[in-house]
């Protein structure tokens, strides 16, 4: 599944068709955590081997407070339905692109296949080889390309892009500024590059994995080695 991420270049990796996730700020970091920590004794850094056991003892014993102080600005392009889902997690701002403000570009996800309806797992989809994926794909196909003409023959009748954009299908991609802070990046993280998590948008939380754990190396192996003895 990670190799569906590809890094192009520094802090941007481009995710799906014309998707990616692209780290634009970053402030802190695996000291910062530490010495916010440390304030609360009046203390200091006490050297690598012991500010990195902190952390570990941090996230094993759930103290959290002081990874809030590292904070991460992202800029996301992904299908609005992967949109959708990701501003489900509340504690982090956000602005979108407004199709109000612009005019809506022929950009829409094209799956490379579809998956079939979990019978187990409601919510959920599994691979399946038994879907009539040429019929199904030129369904999908036929039905963007019909939405984006019937988007762009109501603007040329005069309506508002503001109503326009109504006929548009949760595949047109949007764009939006991220900016969370390092305890609420990794709740994002446990949760959607989980097993269960829509394809689609795991492949956002991966790319947004290899950055934190570029940024704050100390964490992410400490998160990485309390999940494991969590999960063996």
């Amino acid at each position: 599944m990670a190799d569906a991420v590809l890094k192009q270049k520094k802090d941007l990796y481009k995710v799906l068709d014309t998707g990616f996730v692209k780290l634009i700020d970053f402030m802190g970091g695996d000291q910062n955590a530490v010495d916010s920590a440390r304030v609360s004794f009046g203390s200091v850094s006490k050297g690598e081997a012991l500010d990195r056991k902190l952390i570990e003892y941090l996230l094993e014993h759930g103290h959290f407070s002081p990874f809030e102080h590292s904070v991460f600005q992202f800029h996301i392009k992904c299908p609005i339905f992967v949109a959708r889902q990701w501003m489900r997690h509340r504690i982090a701002s956000y602005n979108e692109i407004s199709a109000r403000y612009t005019q809506v570009k022929d950009e829409f996800y094209a799956p490379a296949a579809f998956r079939g309806q979990d019978k187990i797992n409601r919510q959920g989809s599994v691979r399946s080889g038994g879907l009539d994926q040429a019929k199904m794909l030129a369904v999908y196909d036929k039905a963007i390309k019909a939405s984006f003409k019937a988007y762009q023959e109501l603007l040329e009748a005069g309506a508002a892009r503001e109503m326009a954009r109504m006929v548009l299908p949760v595949a047109q991609f949007t764009e939006f500024h991220w900016t969370i802070n390092a305890r609420s990046l990794l709740n994002f993280l446990e949760l959607r590059t989980d097993s269960h998590a829509q394809y689609e948008i795991q492949q956002y939380a991966l790319a947004i994995q290899r950055i934190f754990s570029e940024k704050m190396p100390w964490t992410w192996q400490a998160y990485s080695k309390l999940n494991e003895k969590k999960n063996p």
